[in-house]
């Protein structure tokens, strides 16, 4: 059922077996995974089913450099959903090496295996709306596929691996009715302020302090808790109760919003292809109807040798400037530009546009000679982006010239430098603000040296093309854009040594028995994998450990109910 917290009295003592905090894909996947468990369940949410400016706001914070990191309450949402609402609907799982210890990667190295997660995935992704758990082309189509770069030498790349799209999900609107009707207590508008220690107790946590904003305070007293609540929100709460130690719960070893890490991410370069046979960058479509994209991957035999971490690209656009390209949609957007918010200018223009000779009257051209093409996408896009209710996941234009970008997304090492503190600043319910100093490293830049060095080289000794950047401009393409969107990841890390991790390998927390964490604070390395996919997983993982531990009966494995209309299959781009 879903209540609103506004309507609780005052002082009022709530009872649970266990009590979940944030009600995003951890939160709402956890919920689910329990409700036929027999457990007395309840989820505070800080939000309500909208957005609403003012608990938005309890977000805010600071950040050291705001060149690489972005305002602390962007790229995240305080409502039911949580960051589902907005998130792109990538999904993937991580790779078995991202588990591994590796030399090259400082701080690497999970206390489980790939095996211990595989088991939950495929209901992950049925949760996600991602279609079957085949992440390989060779597996999830039995017609051939048009190669993606026919001719290029795979030897330490692969094109087979797949990401695959979530409609994209909003999980709060998908899963609504199902809480609603369902026994697990939802209650909206309540933020969880304190967990304080339990009296006469040194190793557990006591009744929760709730805040309603601009409202009153009540209690929630449960067996177990577990945050849910996203890799930023999870270390200020822990900081914010004091825990054994008085620095903060689980940090006793002041391990607490360290190793925070998002994604390197950039686009560079000029990849000309026009020697190749075949070239497609776009999505294909599965049998169950479900959008996917092959990518550039760096093998794990690859990684070792390099000294790399975990990478992959993608064919993108080319450079919006170059008039060259001969796409009117490009040219398009080259010529509204200065109509273009500048957040969103900066990422699709290289601030160089004086440097093509002639450029406004051959973006002109474009546009003229294009519009058939312009009209025809704009179709498209109206009816499988705007109205469609899985929607096409992003611009795909393909270049008359086959020059393209080339847009990789790589593994960041752990650092314990980079991390997320407490500001002195204090939001609406009294409680301390974050300060994020999210930084990189020079591995971080080697990683993405190395694996584009190595992709030159494979694409030259192929001789399907040939690949053009400057390697001087690595590091400054790979923090233009600064810590990589909504992927907060590894503040509150797994480990066996609780010297060096905040929680186990069941995700409790070291230094208490009865506060669990379900988010990708627990990550130990970040993988080149979007983290959403495995973060359901890691919750459904959790739920069955939760089962175990209080002996509830195992529920039948979860089926994502119906879209609310019947999905065609879809168009190819």
């Amino acid at each position: 059922m879903i209540l609103d917290a506004r309507e609780i009295p005052a002082g009022t003592l709530l009872h649970a077996d266990l009590c979940i905090v944030g009600a995003g894909a951890a939160g709402i996947t956890l919920a689910l995974a329990l409700e036929d468990s027999g457990l007395d369940v309840i989820v505070l949410e800080s939000g309500g089913d909208a957005a609403e400016p003012a608990t938005q706001q309890l977000y805010a914070g600071t950040v050291a450099d705001a060149h690489l990191h972005p305002p602390a309450d962007n790229y995240r949402v305080r409502r039911f959903g949580g960051s589902t609402t907005l998130w792109g609907g990538r999904c993937m799982p991580l790779d078995a090496l991202d588990f591994k210890a590796r030399g090259h990667i400082a701080h690497s190295g999970w206390p489980i295996t790939l095996d211990d997660l595989l088991p939950f995935y495929a209901q992950a992704n049925a949760l996600c709306e991602a279609g079957d758990f085949t992440y390989t082309a060779q597996r999830a189509f039995t017609q051939p596929l048009q190669p993606m770069i026919a001719g290029l030498a795979h030897e330490r790349f692969t094109t087979d691996t797949l990401e695959r799209f979530s409609c994209p999900t909003d999980f709060g609107g998908r899963y609504r009715a199902r809480l609603a009707n369902g026994r697990v207590r939802v209650f909206q508008h309540a933020n969880l302020c304190t967990l304080p220690m339990q009296d006469g107790a040194a190793r557990r946590v006591g009744n929760a302090e709730v805040r309603v904003l601009g409202g009153a305070t009540f209690s929630v007293a449960a067996q177990a808790y577990v945050l849910a609540t996203g890799g930023l929100e999870v270390p200020r709460l822990l900081l914010n109760s004091p825990g054994p130690s008085g620095r903060g719960l689980g940090n006793s070893h002041d391990v607490v919003g360290r190793y925070y890490m998002s994604h390197l991410a950039g686009t560079i370069g000029t990849l000309d292809l026009g020697a190749a046979a075949s070239v497609w960058h776009g999505y294909d479509v599965s049998q169950e109807g479900i959008y996917c994209r092959r990518r550039i991957a760096l093998r794990e035999e690859a990684q070792s040798a390099l000294g790399a971490g975990n990478f992959i690209a993608r064919l993108h656009h080319p450079r919006i400037p170059d008039a060259g390209h001969g796409n009117g949609i490009l040219s398009a957007l080259y010529l509204a530009r200065f109509i273009v918010p500048y957040e969103y200018a900066k990422r699709l223009y290289d601030g160089t546009p004086e440097g093509y000779a002639g450029s406004t009257l051959a973006h002109l051209k474009n546009v003229i000679t294009g519009a058939p093409d312009t009209a025809k996408f704009l179709w498209h896009w109206l009816r499988k982006r705007t109205l469609a209710e899985r929607k096409f996941p992003s611009v795909i234009v393909r270049p008359a010239n086959l020059r393209f970008s080339l847009d990789f997304h790589a593994e960041q090492e752990p650092n314990p430098a980079s991390r997320v503190t407490l500001g002195n600043d204090t939001d609406a319910l009294g409680q301390r603000r974050i300060h994020i100093d999210w930084r990189y490293t020079q591995q971080d830049v080697a990683t993405v040296s190395r694996a584009l060095e190595a992709l030159t080289q494979e694409i030259e000794r192929s001789g399907v093309g040939r690949f053009i950047y400057d390697p001087n401009e690595v590091e400054a393409e790979m923090t233009r854009y600064g810590a990589y969107g909504g992927h907060h990841i590894g503040t509150a890390r797994m480990g066996a040594d609780a010297r060096t991790s905040v929680v186990d390998a069941n995700c409790r927390l070291h230094e208490v028995d009865n506060v669990y964490i379900a988010s990708a604070a627990v990550f130990p390395t970040s993988g080149q994998a979007n983290p959403t996919l495995s973060i359901v997983a890691l919750a459904l993982r959790l739920a069955a450990h939760l089962r175990a531990q209080s002996g509830a009966h195992s529920g039948a494995r979860f089926t994502a109910p119906p879209l609310s209309t019947a999905t065609p299959l879809p168009e190819s781009a």
